[in-house]
């Protein structure tokens, strides 16, 4: 058992390969954190719960302050609660104290359920543990429930709260950003009082992304203790990073309370997303590496995840709006020609969709640009060896379109305000379950008229005036929540109805990137941004958090955002390979030679894509700090591996540093590609090797593969 417990002294130890986390019942009956670091041998191990308390005088709490597992607004405490509610008397004060637990195995996890109660009201929070072992991963979230028969309102309903080890230092890592800047890396130096990470935008933005690390302020990629998280939710989220003058640091996490309410009924239940969170002592490298077999595992869908994501063309840059059989067929042509395995038409093929003024939420097949329907085109992919894909963006309509005009109370909006539009678009009320249906209704006809093997799933804009008029006065607030419930279960009905399809999502960029998104498409859309130099960036902080075998990234056209900025095509693939690789330029605009060379690297890739979208990952050289970027991937055998060195515009002809590689067998014997004699795996990390590279956006890919003895 993973799950230790310890009757006589209400303690529970969690035990994974390198962590344990501890809590306990106090004296008061609340439940109290212990402990979250390195392993430690027993349970006897934790501070009895009445002893890890700090006083300090007659102004705090007299109980001491305490590190509440689950906060509730109520007494004397001050800090970011995870419930707050208003009982039916008008009462908003919230008091906790255990009740009950129980343990559950399964083969692939062990769940602690650990239920708390209200002293005075008919309450229930039941919190969620669960928990991996393998990877020193833990899931949690609450289950709130009314067990009365009077409305409980909740004004606040937090997923979690992770708390630190008592430290005079501590430092925030964390990703933010803009369109076409996604995944950016900030580290601040925490001070007392508190950081709020957010979205209120109705999607998981790319301003922030609900993820966060922690460490002493000393972390580096391979050493000194990490902690860190990240929420699974594709709406309105918050996480507040709190550190108080007693040196006490929590992270706190889950739906936004900002414009929201949730009326729970009398019998009814409330389920927190979850807040994902784990630990190491060898710093933010194996942090991500954890934090990415426990995605490719226990995360993405099966059976797609447990394969390797095809190589992808998408025709949008190509082709924009003006798509067509004929145009489109030649494109799938060259597509094939390359080794493109995924031929995926993008915006245009719908509706009255010949710009972006017109068409969306009119899922018909354009009988002027397609006059027999997708058919003859998918027949035609199909017949050069390739699968065939969609693009579509169903949460959204043009006021220009069918639907609207039949159903214009179908839009979230405030009677008395005007309907803000947004590239021309409004946003579908998805919380109503009459809009669900519609989607659902549509894309399954589509899924089933025609052999679609992939879905890229857009949302171009975020929600204004967010209002449902019809809805009942209670319901007013929950809708930022029940559209994100209503786009999961969409997600969930098209899967089950069509487990053949593999789904993207996309938002703008990589404005919805989060682990819940994740547990319904098989890959995100990192960003819109395909410059190859500028990818190394957001790459880089998308690593951090998610894997490589869920991040799309093209290969475009040169200098296709910065126009003075030519690359090769070489360089393009290189920064394209460190993910699942998809290719978005003209292909009808390449030369036959630049078409010849892709064709080489698409089979490269090829022969290493299971090192890249399984392996484990070493940041080698940070595309922040030098001329130049490294990035290693190893299979779990440490018999492959696979490394990209990619220069960045130079000055003062400096080379390329020496780069020393990382998750090798030390005495084993490797060959590298352009090295004549082996090396050991000692030599490759320690000595590291040396490579020719000194211009301008000059790269290079390095297959490392054991000898066999």
């Amino acid at each position: 058992m993973a799950i230790i417990y310890e009757k006589e002294t209400s303690r529970w130890l969690l035990q994974g390969t390198n962590l344990s986390y501890g809590l306990g019942v106090h004296e008061n009956g609340t439940l109290q954190h212990l402990y979250y670091g390195s392993k430690l041998p027993y349970i006897t191990d934790l501070l009895a719960s009445d002893k890890a308390t700090i006083r300090h005088s007659s102004f705090e709490p007299s109980g001491g302050i305490l590190q509440q597992e689950f906060p509730a607004w109520g007494g004397m405490y001050y800090y970011e609660p995870c419930l707050k509610a208003t009982f039916p008397d008008q009462v908003r004060d919230t008091k906790l104290v255990y009740k009950e637990h129980r343990m559950i195995e399964s083969d692939e996890r062990e769940e602690l359920i650990i239920t708390l109660k209200d002293t005075a009201y008919p309450l229930l929070v039941h919190l969620h543990y669960n928990f991996y072992p393998e990877h020193d991963i833990i899931e949690r979230f609450a289950v709130i429930e009314n067990t009365g028969k009077q409305p409980i309102t909740l004004e606040q309903s937090l997923s979690a709260s992770w708390h630190m080890p008592r430290s005079d230092r501590y430092r925030l890592t964390h990703l933010a950003g803009k369109w076409i800047e996604e995944t950016q890396v900030y580290q601040d130096e925490i001070t007392p009082g508190k950081k709020t990470l957010e979205s209120r935008r109705g999607n998981t933005g790319c301003q922030a992304n609900p993820w966060f690390a922690i460490d002493r302020g000393t972390a580096t990629e391979d050493h000194g203790e990490v902690w860190f998280g990240a929420l699974a939710w594709s709406g309105n989220w918050k996480m507040t990073v709190e550190y108080n003058p007693f040196k006490l640091l929590q992270v706190s996490g889950g739906v936004h309370d900002f414009d929201f309410s949730w009326q729970l009924g009398g019998g009814t239940k409330f389920q927190t997303p979850s807040f994902v969170g784990g630990y190491t002592s060898e710093g933010f490298g194996q942090a991500s590496r954890n934090f990415h077999r426990y995605q490719r595992e226990h995360v993405l869908p099966k059976p797609f995840s447990e394969g390797l994501r095809p190589v992808l063309y998408n025709s949008w840059e190509a082709t924009y709006f003006d798509v067509n059989e004929e145009g489109q067929t030649k494109l799938a042509e060259k597509a094939a020609a390359m080794g493109v395995e995924l031929f995926v038409i993008d915006d245009g093929w719908f509706g009255e969709r010949n710009h972006d003024r017109a068409g969306l939420g009119d899922w018909t097949v354009n009988s002027k640009k397609f006059p027999n329907g997708l058919k003859p085109l998918i027949s035609k992919v199909e017949e050069l060896g390739m699968k065939f894909g969609i693009w579509v963006e169903p949460e959204m309509v043009n006021p220009d379109s069918h639907l609207y005009r039949t159903h214009p109370d179908w839009v979230y909006h405030f009677p008395t305000r005007p309907r803000t539009e947004s590239r021309n678009q409004l946003v579908l009320n998805v919380a109503r379950q009459d809009v669900q249906s519609f989607i659902i209704e549509k894309m399954d006809y589509i899924l089933s008229e025609n052999n679609i093997a992939f879905v890229k799933w857009d949302m171009n804009r975020s929600l204004s005036e967010v209002g449902w008029p019809e809805a009942p006065q209670e319901m007013h607030k929950e809708v930022w929540v029940r559209h994100v419930q209503g786009l999961y279960n969409i997600f969930a009905t098209l899967r089950a109805k069509h487990p053949g399809v593999a789904f993207e999502a996309c938002s703008g960029g990589g404005a919805r990137i989060d682990l819940g998104i994740m547990r319904l498409t098989d890959q995100v859309w990192t960003s819109d941004n395909t410059d190859p130099y500028e990818r190394l960036f957001i790459q880089e902080g998308y690593s951090l958090a998610y894997s490589s075998q869920a991040m799309m990234c093209w290969v475009a056209d040169a200098g296709k955002w910065v126009k003075n900025r030519q690359a090769s095509v070489a360089y393009r693939f290189h920064s394209s390979m460190m993910g699942s690789l998809g290719i978005g330029g003209n292909l009808l605009h390449w030369t036959e030679e630049e078409l010849k060379e892709s064709r080489k690297w698409v089979e490269e890739y090829k022969t290493i894509r299971h090192i890249v979208q399984k392996g484990n990952q070493y940041r080698l050289l940070s595309p922040r700090a030098g001329n130049t970027t490294a990035v290693q991937y190893v299979t779990a055998d440490q018999r492959e591996s696979v490394l990209f060195v990619l220069m960045h515009p130079q000055k003062f002809q400096n080379p390329s540093p020496r780069i020393y590689m990382r998750g090798l067998k030390s005495d084993a014997l490797y060959h590298v590609s352009d090295f004549e004699k082996p090396l050991s795996g000692s030599a490759l990390m320690n000595r590291g090797i040396d490579l020719d590279l000194w211009s301008d956006m000059a790269s290079k890919m390095v297959k490392i593969t054991e000898i066999p003895v």
